[in-house]
């Protein structure tokens, strides 16, 4: 076994707990920083509930590329390397789920005020 294998379950325990202790799903208000991390083949927080008008940035902190891609086709990032940022404004409420078209196990959500 891999080192990085070995230390994947601890730096995962670490990420989730700073995100805090719904570390699934978080809320921000209008006009704070609203950012989704690509780590470790996922999307962190799952889960994000902003205010209409937030900006929300995607960014990639994998080795592999990601994109970030609205179910309903309302937005899609190009591929991000690591490191790579894609933003996209909220204006209407609602629930828009996502997932990364590399790799579609990638999915998340963010809900709108």
């Amino acid at each position: 076994m891999s080192l990085r294998q070995l230390l994947l379950p601890y730096l995962a325990a670490l990420l989730l707990a700073a995100l805090g202790p719904c570390s699934s799903h978080a809320s921000a208000a209008a006009g704070d920083p609203t950012i989704v991390m690509a780590r470790d083949f996922m999307f962190a927080p799952t889960s994000l509930t902003v205010a209409a008008g937030s900006t929300v940035t995607w960014t990639n902190k994998d080795d592999e590329p990601h994109t970030v891609v609205s179910d309903s086709g309302l937005f899609r990032s190009a591929a991000l390397d690591t490191n790579e940022s894609f933003s996209f404004r909220f204006e209407q409420p609602g629930a828009y789920h996502y997932a990364c078209s590399i790799h579609p196990r990638m999915v998340g959500t963010i809900v709108v005020q």
